[in-house]
This record gives structure tokens, sequence and C-alpha cells, in this order.
């Protein structure tokens, strides 16, 4: 039977448990409930057939609902660059060597051949495998962010509505059975008026270390700044639970330690240099990676497990992974915190937090007649009027709280009966969240505070 991933770390261990779990799996899974749970669905005449532009963490986490779900969807076109990734993908989804490409550009220069387009490329190269995808009139399942840039985003969502065709943003929190509980206890006035929310990403020192130190994420120039590459979620789930508009945005953050200056005496440009400090630091590269195996999948280890040790040595000489986190040429902050005013009055907070022992966002609403206190496994709802205290339990140990795969089905089922309005996440709603990062940004970088024009979504 599934566990959580609570139980799993009572079962392991903690430190064993977030060893396991903060890696990517090629043969990840989820559980959802039955394609007849929800009346809307009706069963698909015949499998939607996509193809996936970037074969890395998210084309795998979406395409493997192929595997578990093949009269629903069918894998039948890959692009991606790093041969072994393209290699894999294919023998998975038995995808012919016809229907494999380098990069996205090719599958745009053959005709149609499929029905939809999973786009899990890197952030900065969204927009144009999206574009491209809509004018080719396929409908498009699109990796958050939309893109780095506000004209981009409302060039897609001009497109869309144009063509239209079916874009899904992967904001696959709203579709996590606990935020989707937790929504609906809100809107229900179980606690009374909304009055504020109080909420955290704790992104956890290591998983900071690994993507937005040393890893793809390191340059906020080159991908998006942290807020929208790993916090657009958090904006989007305030937007969704409290069902209102955003207004008004104010932000500080900076980067604090991840610098030059903090580096601990004796260290070198590489852990495995000589760093004197290499033995007791949290972020080494030989701990993490060599020892601990932690977040290895972004090695593309061989299948012969033998070869693993000298295939991560190898990477750690040779890549930004086996750098110094304070001797990197990263720009990334470390702390980053929003306060938000929505309609009716409304407040909100929002901190993301690279130092923490701990991943699993926190929420806690305040309400006229009572308060909610969540932590993504469970939340208790207390009623200031009976005193009355009910827990709810919504773990799930998927991935982002069981969203993923429930978005995927929800985005196959629009697709076949060409009805956006089965999708939580259209690029519709998903983009006000996006300009609320953008204008967090320009505050944080100004100092004042910013109104959101939302204009004509």
């Amino acid at each position: 039977m599934p566990i959580s991933r609570r139980q799993l770390l009572k079962t392991l261990g903690a430190a064993t448990g977030v060893a396991v779990l903060s890696g990517f799996d090629d043969n990840y899974t989820e559980v959802i409930p039955a394609l007849t749970d929800n009346p809307l669905h009706q069963k698909p005449a015949k499998p939607v057939t996509a193809i996936t532009l970037g074969a890395g963490n998210r084309g795998n986490v979406y395409g493997n609902f192929a595997l578990s779900y093949a009269d629903e969807l069918d894998i039948v076109g890959v692009a991606e660059p790093i041969p072994v990734r393209n290699e894999r993908y294919a023998q998975k989804h038995k995808i012919p060597d016809s229907n494999r490409f380098t990069t996205w550009e090719h599958v745009f220069q053959q005709p149609k051949f499929a029905d939809a387009v999973i786009i899990s490329t890197p952030d900065h190269l969204h927009y144009g495998p999206c574009m491209a995808a809509l004018k080719a009139g396929y409908d498009v399942l699109l990796e958050k962010p939309i893109s780095p840039s506000e004209k981009e985003c409302r060039d897609i969502l001009n497109l869309a509505k144009k063509t239209g065709r079916i874009v899904a943003v992967c904001h696959v929190l709203r579709y996590a059975p606990y935020f989707v509980k937790l929504r609906e206890i809100m809107q229900s006035g179980a606690v009374g008026e909304i009055i504020s929310i109080q909420h955290l990403e704790p992104i956890e020192h290591i998983h900071m270390s690994h993507s937005f130190v040393r890893g793809n994420w390191h340059d906020r120039n080159a991908t998006n700044p942290i807020l929208l590459a790993k916090s657009c979620h958090d904006l989007d789930i305030l937007r969704w639970l409290i069902n209102k508009p955003c207004e008004k945005i104010v932000a500080m953050g900076s980067l604090k330690w991840f610098r030059k200056e903090n580096a601990p005496q004796g260290s070198t440009a590489r852990c495995m240099d000589g760093c004197a400090a290499e033995a007791t630091c949290p972020y080494s590269a030989m701990k993490i990676y060599y020892r601990d195996r932690q977040r290895t999948h972004v090695f593309d280890l061989p299948e012969d497990k033998s070869k693993h040790g000298d295939h991560i040595l190898e990477k750690l000489r040779t890549t930004n992974y086996g750098r110094c986190v304070y001797h990197m040429d990263n720009n990334q902050e470390d702390h980053y915190i929003t306060s938000m005013e929505f309609a009716g009055g409304i407040t909100a907070s929002f901190s993301m937090e690279a130092f923490t022992s701990y991943e699993g966002r926190r929420t806690r609403v305040m309400g006229s007649m009572g308060d909610i206190v969540g932590d993504m496994e469970t939340f208790t709802v207390t009623d200031f009027r009976t005193k009355k205290s009910t827990v709810y339990d919504n773990s799930s140990g998927d991935g982002h709280g069981g969203g993923d795969w429930r978005l995927v089905r929800d985005w196959l089922q629009a697709i076949s009966q060409q009805n956006p309005a089965l999708l939580t996440s259209t690029i519709d709603a998903s983009i006000e969240s996006h300009i609320m990062g953008f204008m967090a940004e320009k505050s944080r970088k100004t100092g004042k505070i910013e109104k959101i024009n939302l204009g004509n979504l």
C-alpha cells in the first residue's frame, strides 16, 4: 500500500527518508483516484498523443503518466539534447527514431504528428516552443513559470485565445488534495470571513545549495528570479485560496549567506580539492552527492551501479555541482519575503527561506470565527465559537502533495472533450500570479509598494 512522506520518514528515519525523497526517480508514480470518481470525466475514445520537449525531471514525471494510464496518454515523440536522457525516454515510451529530436525547434520542422506537447524545457526555453506549438495547432501542458517576461506571458495568453488551443500551466499545488481541501474549508465559511494568511515555503538548505547556488537556477539572469523559479507556486496558491485578486504587493530579500566573504578558512574552489572545512560543512559536495548519494539524478548515472561512484566523482571535478557554495557565481536570494493586500482588505504574507532542515509548505489562515494551521500534510481547523478543533489529514507521498498526475489527467480530459473549463490551472487563471511575481521583484528593487495591474486578462 502507498504510504505518505511523513510515514516514510518515520519508518526510515529523517536523514534516510530525505535522501530517498529528494532525488528524482525515473519510475515516478502517483496514486490518483479512478477516472470514474469525477462526474465530469469521460472515458476517452482514444489516448491523447503527446510529444515531450525536455526529458529531464519534470518531463519524466508527466510522461510517466502514460506508463500507468496508456488508454489516456500516449507519448509519441521526444526532443532532448542530452543523448542519454533522449535514449532512455525513447526506450521507456517506445518512441521510434523518426520521432526523436535533439531540440524543440526540430519538432516544429515536421508536420503536426500528435495532439499535444508537454513543455518541460528549462525556464528560459518555455516561450519559444509554446508559441510554436500553438501556431502549429497543438494543445499544451506548460511547466511553470510560464516565462521570465510579463510580455511573453501575455503573448502566450493572447495566442492561446486566438487559436482556441488549451494551455494548462503546471501549478500543480492547485491539484494537491491538501490544498483542495484547505480551499474548500476556507470558502465554506467554517472560519468566518478570511482576514489574513501567513504562508511559508521552507526550501531546505541542501535543496537551496543544489538548485539555486550550484544548480541550473544559480543565475537569475539566465533563468528566472528565485521568486518565480521556485515560488510562483506559492503566489499562485495564495491567489487561489483567497479567491480574490491581489491589489498591492511589497517585497524584500537578498543573497546573504552564499557569498565569498562567508567562506570558511581553508576553503577551496572545489570541495574535493583539499578543503579544510569539507568534513564538517553541511554543503559539502562530497558529502551530499558522493557519500550520501543525494540528488544524483542530475548526473544521469549509468545503468551499471558499480560505476556510479567514479561517475559522480568525475562530475564533481568538472561541473558546478562540485564547486564550493561560497565560491560560486550565484546571484539568487537566499531569503525573500512578500506582503500582499487582496480585494476586500485581506492581507497575506509569504516567506521563502533557504535555511531550514525541512521542506513542505506551512500555512496559517486567520478568519473572523476561527483559524487554520497546516503543514501540507495535515491541517487543524479551530472554531472560536465552539472551541472545537478538527484535524484533516490530506497527506500524500507523491510529488507536490499528489498534484502532478491529477493535473495531467484534467489536462487530458480537457483535450479529449475540448473543454478548458475542466482545468483548474488554465493559462488564464495562472498568469495573474506571475504578474504578482513580476511586481514583487520590482518592489524588491525599488523599495516601494507596487500596485497590481492585470489589464485585460
